[in-house]
C-alpha cells in the first residue's frame, strides 16, 4: 500500500511539475510556426507583412517625396517675375524685354526638366503618394509583382528596401496561391457536385438477389478473358478485353459506390465563366468609383489580376492624396488578393480537367487499337 501511494504521489509530482522556460519556448515557438503555416495564418502573415511594409516605406519616402518640385509656386512666381518686367521695369529697348524674358523662361524650363529627371514629375499636381493607403497598395503590388509604377522610391534607401522586401513577400504570396487557391478548389468542388450533380448525399443501394449461377468457367489467355459457357456438351467462347471491362468497373464503382466529391472534375467552360464574371463584377464597381466606363473597368481589372500592371489605369488618386483611407483603398486590396486566388482556382481546376480529358481520350485510343488487332 506504502508504495503504490508513494507512486501515485511521484506520478502526480511529475505531471504538475512545470516545464523549464526553455522548454516552454520552445514548445510556444512550434505551435506559432505551425499557426503561421496554416490556411489562417498565411492570410495573417500576408497582411501583417503588407502593413509592415507600408510603414517602412512610409519612413523612408516620406521626407523625400516632401521636396518634390512644386509646379503651381515655380509657375506663379515666374508669371509674377514677367509680370514685373513688363509693368514695373521702364524698358522700352523690344531687344533687351526679350533678352530678359527668355532667361526667365530658361530658368523655369531647367526647373521642370530637372523635377522629370529627378521627381518623376509628370505633368501634373503632384499628390502625396505615401500615405498608408499608397504605401499599402505599394507594397502589395510589390509582392504580387503587378508593379502599376505610378509611385515608386526615389531614395536609394527605398531602393535597397524594394528589393529585400520583394526577395521575403513574392514566395510569401505564392505560398498564399497555393494553400488558398486550393482550399477554393475543393470547396468549390463539393459546390459544384452538391448543387449541379447532387451527388453528395447517394440513398444505399436495395439489396438484389444474386444472378443465378450458370456454368461458366474463366480462362485467361493474355490480355482477355475467354468466357466458355457449357450448353449441351458445347462450348461457346466470348471474348471480353480485360482493361476496357476494369475501366467498365471503376467506372461503374465510381458512380454506384460510395462517392467523394473530390474527384469531380469542373467543366472549363464553367471555370472560364468564373473568371470573365469576377472581371466583370469588378469592372462595374471600379467603374462607379472611379469614373470609368465598363471597358477600361474590365481593362484595368485583367490587367491588375494577370500581373501585367501597365500602370496606365491605377486606383484612385484619393489613395495617394492626403485624405486618409478610403473604401476604395480596402476594396481594391481585398479585390486583388481574392481575385488572385480564384484565379489560381481556376487553373487547377483547369488543368485536372484536361488531364482528365486526356487520360479518357488515351483510353479511347488504346482500346480502339486493340480492337483493331
Amino acid at each position: 500500500m506504502e508504495r503504490q501511494s508513494s507512486r501515485r504521489w511521484r506520478g502526480s509530482y511529475r505531471r504538475r511539475r512545470k516545464k523549464p522556460w526553455a522548454e516552454r519556448l520552445a514548445d510556444w515557438t512550434r505551435s506559432f510556426i505551425a499557426f503561421l503555416f496554416s490556411n489562417v495564418g498565411i492570410v495573417c502573415l500576408v497582411v501583417g507583412y503588407t502593413i509592415a511594409g507600408a510603414f517602412i516605406f512610409i519612413s523612408i519616402e516620406a521626407n523625400a517625396a516632401k521636396s518634390k518640385f512644386d509646379p503651381i509656386g515655380t509657375r506663379d512666381e515666374t508669371a509674377a517675375q514677367l509680370w514685373d518686367l513688363t509693368f514695373k521695369e521702364n524698358i522700352f529697348s523690344e531687344e533687351q524685354w526679350k533678352i530678359e524674358v527668355e532667361r526667365m523662361l530658361e530658368k523655369y524650363q531647367k526647373l521642370v526638366v530637372d523635377a522629370v529627371n529627378n521627381d518623376g514629375y509628370k505633368g501634373e499636381i503632384p499628390k502625396l503618394g505615401w500615405t498608408f493607403a499608397g504605401a499599402f497598395l505599394y507594397s502589395l503590388t510589390v509582392i504580387t509583382t503587378i508593379g502599376y509604377g505610378n509611385i515608386s522610391p526615389r531614395t536609394e534607401w527605398g531602393k535597397v528596401a524594394t528589393i529585400i522586401y520583394a526577395i521575403a513577400g513574392m514566395p510569401l504570396f505564392l505560398l498564399y496561391l497555393s494553400n488558398i487557391g486550393d482550399i477554393l478548389a475543393r470547396s468549390f468542388k463539393w459546390t459544384y457536385a452538391r448543387c449541379c450533380l447532387c451527388r453528395c448525399r447517394r440513398k444505399p443501394r436495395r439489396s438484389e438477389p444474386p444472378p443465378p449461377r450458370t456454368n461458366v468457367v474463366p480462362v485467361v489467355a493474355r490480355d482477355q478473358w475467354q468466357m466458355v459457357k457449357i450448353h449441351g456438351g458445347v462450348l461457346e467462347t466470348s471474348s471480353v478485353d480485360q482493361e476496357s471491362s476494369g475501366d467498365d468497373g471503376e467506372s461503374e464503382d465510381d458512380s454506384e459506390s460510395s462517392y467523394d466529391p473530390q474527384h469531380v472534375t469542373v467543366p472549363l467552360t464553367l471555370c472560364l465563366a468564373i473568371m470573365v464574371g469576377y472581371v466583370c463584377a469588378g469592372a462595374l464597381l471600379f467603374a462607379v468609383w472611379e469614373d470609368w466606363d465598363f471597358l477600361e473597368g474590365s481593362y484595368f481589372c485583367f490587367i491588375s489580376l494577370s500581373t501585367i500592371g501597365f500602370g496606365d489605369y491605377v486606383p484612385s488618386d484619393q489613395i495617394y492624396s492626403k485624405e486618409g483611407v478610403e473604401f476604395s483603398f480596402v476594396f481594391c486590396s481585398m479585390y486583388l488578393m481574392l481575385g488572385m486566388a480564384m484565379i489560381a482556382m481556376c487553373f487547377n481546376l483547369m488543368q485536372e480537367e484536361v488531364i482528365a480529358k486526356m487520360r479518357t481520350l488515351a483510353r479511347t485510343v488504346r482500346h480502339i487499337f486493340r480492337c483493331d488487332r
